[in-house]
């Protein structure tokens, strides 16, 4: 249901890309979008895991240097069927982990200091299932894809911005509507934003199911995601909100209107779907 879920939000952002094109550019705007669109993504999935590990100081570690945490992923991962990633640390006070690599070939894990620190072995356990679970159903991929889907349709909002107001546009009939790119310009981006979300929050259900079983005990990550998430309330990071959708809770505290626009499903529903599964 999950990948269901994930194609039919996928299909739906391209044609939002599309459709803005169209109406910004007509057809050249149509093709203008989609080469856009496969540009950012050809960069995206080459060279997005460096340049997120950097962004954050990630520190990659050994098994000498961490012995505990090192033998944890590779014992998951030979649980999960996967190849061993690389084990990175971030040194932040908020705990937190995500995963990232463009397929479980390239894998990386990475946790921050202060998710070693008030988790125990059991709960740590269920975390790096969790992320495992996200390498190994591709999830890092689809969730860069549609990012940068999402981002092509803002650009193109943003250059339809400036047209109009330089007045770069000519009358013919291979140019868009006028008045449909003014109303892309406005609900494109929000659009585009909003599914973007669903699919972030869709697939972290289905990491959370699959992490439970590669780490061998639901309760231990719904364990786990009581302490992160009110931990991440409390514990500032400097996170970009490009890059929220990757942590297993949401680096970024929102309340109100915010959490419309969140990139984790609510809290209590992931706990509770958790807690089903041991039922």
């Amino acid at each position: 249901m999950n990948g269901l879920k994930t194609t039919v939000l996928m299909v739906t952002l391209t044609l939002i890309l599309v459709a803005a094109g169209g109406m910004i550019g007509g057809r050249s705007g149509m093709t203008f979008a989609l080469l856009i669109a496969f540009g950012m993504n050809f960069m995206a999935y080459w060279f997005s895991d460096k340049v997120v590990l950097r962004m954050y100081g990630a520190r990659q570690v050994s098994e000498a240097e961490a012995p505990e945490l090192f033998g944890m992923v590779r014992r998951l991962a030979s649980r999960a069927g996967l190849p061993m990633p690389k084990v990175y640390v971030i040194d932040q006070d908020q705990p937190n982990a995500f995963a990232t690599g463009r397929n479980p070939e390239h894998g990386a894990v990475a946790v921050t200091t202060g998710i070693v620190r008030i988790l125990s072995a059991e709960e740590l356990e269920g975390v790096l299932g969790h992320e495992l679970a996200h390498i190994q159903n591709r999830d890092i991929l689809v969730g860069t894809v549609a990012a940068t889907i999402a981002g092509a349709i803002s650009y193109l909002a943003q250059m339809a911005q400036w047209a109009t107001i330089f007045g770069g546009r000519h009358d013919n009939e291979e140019d868009g509507n006028p008045f449909a790119a003014i109303i892309m310009m406005i609900v494109g981006p929000i659009a585009a934003m909003m599914v973007q979300m669903a699919i972030s929050r869709s697939r972290e259900y289905g990491a959370d199911a699959r992490g439970a079983e590669i780490s061998g005990n639901p309760l231990h990550l719904a364990g786990a995601l009581r302490k992160l998430h009110l931990a991440s309330q409390r514990i500032p990071l400097q996170a970009n909100p490009a890059t929220s959708h990757m942590f297993i809770v949401n680096p970024l505290s929102g309340r109100g209107m915010m959490r419309l626009f969140s990139t984790h499903p609510p809290m209590e529903e992931r706990i509770a779907r958790l807690e089903a599964m041991r039922r």
